[in-house]
């Protein structure tokens, strides 16, 4: 096993290869917001959760150690934007691989807006960061969206193109909006050839609709979820992380995995 492998294992489950991630990357694009200002207890309430990783910015780790408590496999974007610019689909590099290594992370992440006038800058840069990632077996996820002026975000056709042009970067992950239904992701999933992982989107309006989604993606081949403010955000951080966790690691059905949200 080489050393992408290795890393694999540690922001995956090693017995299904699904992953239930956290991103907590949201403060450069959104500013400071509700779940991610006790940066320790959300870590601690999504790992005792069963998530097998989280996403952040390389700023937030130094508040997110615990020292104690369950791991939890340590993925760091590298590519950001903020909503006071003017440009806030132009995602750039603010961090490299190797600055990662340095800070003991398991995995990078990069942002890719495809169909905005900055695109071929976004694919430049997708291209070198995964050459680099080989070089130094370190996984890589690509968060994947059709974004642009008049450009519908969860069309099936175009959330396919996404992710497979991902892939093509050299994607070990690939992350999506759902599209909807199971039928049109299952295209999106076959299509990738990479894992596909879904998104969580704005907040949603129940927990049970979280769950349903979750669900719908994994019974279309999905290999699991990246999804931060329908969890950090959720009155019950540690149950929606459970809850999802058993539909994703153990295949329980939404009525069995709603159980835990009450705990």
């Amino acid at each position: 096993m080489d050393g992408k492998g290795i890393r694999m294992e540690r922001i995956m489950d090693r017995k299904t290869g699904r992953a239930v991630i956290i991103p907590m990357d949201h403060g450069i694009s959104n500013g400071p917001m509700a779940g991610l200002y006790d940066m320790r207890e959300t870590v601690d309430n999504v790992t005792n959760g069963g998530a097998t990783a989280v996403i952040m910015h390389k700023g937030l780790i130094r508040y997110s150690y615990r020292g104690s408590g369950k791991d939890v496999g340590l993925i760091m974007h590298l590519s950001a934007s903020t909503d006071v610019g003017a440009n806030a689909n132009h995602k750039v590099d603010i961090t490299t691989v190797e600055e990662a290594i340095k800070y003991g992370a398991d995995a990078v992440s990069i942002h890719i807006n495809f169909g905005d006038e900055y695109e071929p800058e976004m694919l430049r840069s997708a291209g070198e960061v995964s050459r680099i990632c080989n070089e130094w077996g370190m996984p890589l996820i690509v968060m994947a969206y059709p974004r642009g002026h008049d450009i519908n975000s969860y069309d099936p056709q175009k959330v396919a193109h996404c992710a497979r042009a991902a892939a093509e970067l050299g994607a070990d992950i690939v992350k999506v909006s759902y599209t909807g239904d199971i039928d049109s992701f299952r295209d999106v999933v076959r299509g990738a050839l990479a894992p596909v992982v879904i998104a969580g989107g704005p907040k949603m309006n129940t927990d049970m609709d979280v769950l349903n989604m979750v669900h719908d993606s994994i019974e279309a081949g999905g290999r699991g979820v990246s999804i931060g403010r329908n969890v950090f955000q959720n009155k019950n951080v540690e149950g929606i992380t459970r809850a999802i966790s058993k539909i994703v690691l153990e295949d329980y059905s939404v009525e069995e995995a709603a159980k835990f949200l009450k705990q």
